[in-house]
């Protein structure tokens, strides 16, 4: 890129640049230089707007974070329309067939990135705490719906269907498994609470 030419939105296309690189060659080869290679960018860019390389990728996990916040609520609304096992199979699609598993790759092979989140968000771990929140958001907006058993233990049911989901799209270069493969998983965790025909 050309000195002198303002980039719009610059964390926003580090992040996106960033996250290329993580899905693409894993977290060992997430450099600054990486980053701003792939973004067009000076290397100086990314250091203009962090203290450095680790603060600039705790920034990406919690920018990360907040995309799952947000998919959360959108998620709580579908409450009582399509199906339970559609709406979490879907989530758990988009959640998994981003960025969320390198995310948990990054944050567990980089210490200092490690010890910068839990000063931010000191329980969990970071994309897989939040999505598990996700989901009992979700199941517990279902139960007041009447569409999972009064008596379901979400906070039982939620964990597992991360955890179910993780192991799904764990494999980052392998082929993401097919909806039909998530909805099967879906649906066995939930088979016991789910309640209703169009449930």
């Amino acid at each position: 890129m050309p000195t002198g030419v303002a980039i719009r939105d610059v964390r926003g296309q580090l992040f996106d640049a960033a996250e290329r690189v993580l899905l693409r060659d894993g977290p060992s080869a997430l450099t600054s230089r990486a980053v701003t290679t792939e973004a067009g960018c000076a290397k100086g860019v990314l250091h203009r707007h962090f203290t450095d390389f680790d603060a600039f990728l705790a920034d990406l996990v919690l920018d990360r974070v907040a995309r799952v916040e947000r998919q959360a609520a959108e998620l709580r609304e579908s409450a009582g329309t399509g199906t339970v096992v559609g709406n979490l199979g879907g989530a758990l699609a988009e959640v998994f067939g981003s960025v969320a598993v390198a995310v948990v790759s990054l944050v567990t092979s980089r210490d200092e990135v490690r010890a910068r989140l839990r000063q931010a968000r000191p329980t969990g771990v970071p994309v897989l705490a939040e999505a598990t929140a996700m989901v009992a958001s979700y199941l517990t907006a279902e139960r007041d719906r009447g569409r999972i058993a009064a008596d379901a233990d979400i906070d039982a049911l939620a964990p597992t269907l991360i955890g179910a989901g993780h192991l799904l799209f764990a494999d980052r270069k392998g082929v993401p498994p097919e909806a039909a493969a998530v909805e099967k998983v879906v649906r066995t965790v939930v088979a016991g609470v789910v309640r209703g025909p169009r449930a």
